[in-house]
């Protein structure tokens, strides 16, 4: 799970270049990895959770984290099994504790895969935030750290017998999301479209979208099995019930905050009458990342305007 150090940073309400340009301290972190089955492995250090495939055919990592660690990563690798770093990268989103590791990966001999929503934010830099009180400047990102493949719809590898489907989901956490499935383990990583620190971060300046996300959630419910472990952005691994429950939370939640635009309440109205004050104990701990109020800004600003499409991309026949 993401340090609370790391979290604490990003709850701020805004961040200098000058701030952004201060990496945590990561001395001291430690890569920690637990098995999923067969050669699946989930790593975790100070940013997002990332799964590791392990096999003759190399090794394929999801997520990057952040390149201070990325030596740590690659030696845990092969404490694992592995004769060395990944062959492929995929990120499930831009955000710097996802993607601050590609260049050094990249420079080790990983291809670099995403969407090409999300190549373009790490090539222009974005201000990642939920339109109020959460915000933080992400700079464009080297050349050596965009992705080398990008894909529209869906991307499937074929590696040591085990069918990795790499699927986009547009203006949900981000406007460029991928969640990986690994079929024969029966194993979905879904990057920051679920965690489990609490209310969820939505990215709406990065073309994130709360009914986006609730799409994205019941799309993966849908070609889920009660056997299905399902790999969060942050916190432990989950079960599809977990992952019901959070989706009916957005569910819940979104039907309140758009009750009330249609009664015409202001944001601030919202916030002031603790509109979403019965989910708070639940979702809101002390000093959480994404507290209630953030939380309404975040569901005000993906209901009020109108959005792009949100959703899945359709799935190629197969």
């Amino acid at each position: 799970m993401v340090s609370a150090r790391v979290l604490l940073c990003l709850c701020c309400a805004s961040f200098s270049s000058a701030a952004l340009a201060q990496q945590p301290d990561l001395s001291e972190t430690q890569i920690k990895s637990s098995a999923l089955g067969g050669s699946l492995y989930l790593l975790s250090g100070a940013g997002g959770n990332m799964a590791a495939l392990l096999g003759q055919d190399g090794v394929l990592l999801v997520d990057a984290d952040f390149g201070a660690l990325a030596q740590k990563i690659t030696a845990q690798l092969r404490t694992l099994g592995a004769t060395g770093g990944p062959r492929f990268l995929i990120d499930t989103h831009y955000h710097f504790d996802h993607t601050d590791g590609n260049a050094a990966f990249a420079a080790g001999g990983a291809t670099l895969i995403a969407t090409g929503e999300l190549r373009d934010r790490l090539a222009t830099g974005n201000t990642i935030g939920n339109g109020g009180a959460i915000a933080r400047e992400q700079p464009p990102s080297p050349a050596a750290a965009l992705p080398l493949i990008t894909y529209e719809s869906e991307l499937t590898l074929h590696l040591d017998g085990e069918e990795v489907r790499v699927h986009h989901y547009p203006h949900a956490h981000t406007d460029g999301d991928s969640v990986v499935y690994f079929s024969a383990a029966k194993v979905v990583h879904m990057g920051d479209i679920y965690v489990r620190y609490g209310f969820p971060f939505i990215d709406t300046n990065g073309g994130g979208n709360v009914r986006g996300m609730i799409a994205a959630c019941e799309d993966v419910l849908s070609h889920a099995t009660e056997g299905t472990r399902i790999i969060p952005g942050h916190g432990e691994v989950a079960t599809s019930a977990d992952l019901r429950e959070y989706t009916q939370m957005l569910k819940d939640t979104s039907a309140l905050v758009q009750h009330a635009l249609e009664q015409g309440e202001t944001l601030a109205q919202m916030q002031k009458e603790q509109l979403l004050g019965a989910f708070s104990e639940r979702y809101s701990p002390p000093k959480a990342f994404v507290d209630t109020a953030a939380f309404t800004e975040s569901l005000y600003h993906s209901l009020a305007p109108l959005r792009p499409r949100h959703g899945p991309v359709r799935r190629p026949p197969r």
